[in-house]
């Protein structure tokens, strides 16, 4: 079963469960990826890793949103927000440690032979390639920047 599929599944259960947050973000997530497979063209499908990267952004706004209700004391919309976010996490790959991902990064820039700044795209390309759905973005570039600035 495709990651689609899962989330229509869910949707069924959330609602037999009557879990208003969690069918509210999976109703929202099942809205975005069909409106992704709508600007792919007709009769395509959306494969697992593109449905990740979708439930990643969605994550991240969901995030991002929270922040923004809780500096406002906005309690109420935040917990909304971190219970919708919650439910999505569920579909995401276990996140790596601090150390992994400095482990994982070394690994890739000894098989590149990276060795100055100028080869970050080389490597960011191939640690988010790597890593997706792992570690965010930014704690990839971040962690990659000071791992090339040793050198």
């Amino acid at each position: 079963m495709n990651l689609f599929d899962q989330i229509t599944e869910d949707i069924k259960s959330a609602m037999k469960a009557r879990e208003k947050e969690r069918l509210e973000a999976l109703r929202n997530l099942k809205k975005v990826m069909l409106e992704e497979r709508a600007a792919k063209g007709a009769g395509s499908e959306l494969t697992d890793s593109e449905s990740l990267k979708l439930i990643q952004k969605l994550v991240k706004q969901g995030k991002d949103s929270a922040e923004i209700y809780q500096q406002q004391n906005r309690k109420d919309l935040y917990d909304q927000e971190i219970a919708q976010v919650h439910a999505l996490e569920v579909y995401l790959p276990k996140p790596i440690s601090p150390q992994e991902l400095t482990e994982a990064i070394r690994d890739i820039i000894a098989r590149l032979g990276a060795t100055t700044a100028k080869d970050m795209g080389k490597v960011m390309g191939e640690a988010s390639r790597l890593l997706a759905g792992k570690a965010d973005g930014r704690d990839i570039a971040d962690k990659v920047k000071e791992l090339l600035n040793k050198n």
